[in-house]
């Protein structure tokens, strides 16, 4: 099952994002990941790709749920790959005192896999959560 939706190249983008994907995990049971976290980095990638590519082409969002979890990603009009997003080693500490620069950090630190690709409009940049485990009912001893 997945989900695709166009979203304004603007700010009010990231609630919107958030939104759709708390009602798309939360349409199935056990959720298909965590949903905060799935959240925090859906809103990061749509932050990035407003911040960070020009003009006034929509931003398409996509959730896919997997058997394993799900996959977000966030298509945007600029081919060029977001910096240091999969590989770790080459990218540089945020400055602690700046009030931007974590959310590729974040994207790489919380998500079980990220990364990027080509698209035939731009790229698209991506991350997958895995599935939450199946709570089993307390024992009653």
């Amino acid at each position: 099952m997945s989900w695709r939706i166009a979203l304004p190249h603007t700010a009010a983008a990231v609630p919107v994002a958030r939104a759709l994907v708390r009602t798309a995990l939360g349409d199935i049971e056990p959720p298909g990941a965590d949903t905060d976290t799935a959240e925090l980095l859906t809103a990061e990638l749509v932050a990035n790709a407003v911040e960070h590519t020009t003009g006034d082409a929509p931003i398409e969002l996509v959730v896919e749920l997997l058997e394993t979890g799900c996959q977000v990603e966030v298509h945007d009009p600029d081919p060029a790959p977001p910096s240091d997003l999969t590989n770790p080693d080459d990218a540089e500490e945020p400055d602690p005192w700046q009030e931007h620069g974590r959310g590729l950090l974040l994207i790489r630190t919380l998500s079980a896999s990220c990364g990027h690709r080509p698209t035939d409009s731009g790229k698209a940049v991506w991350f997958t959560l895995p599935a939450v485990p199946r709570q089993r009912p307390a024992s009653e001893d």
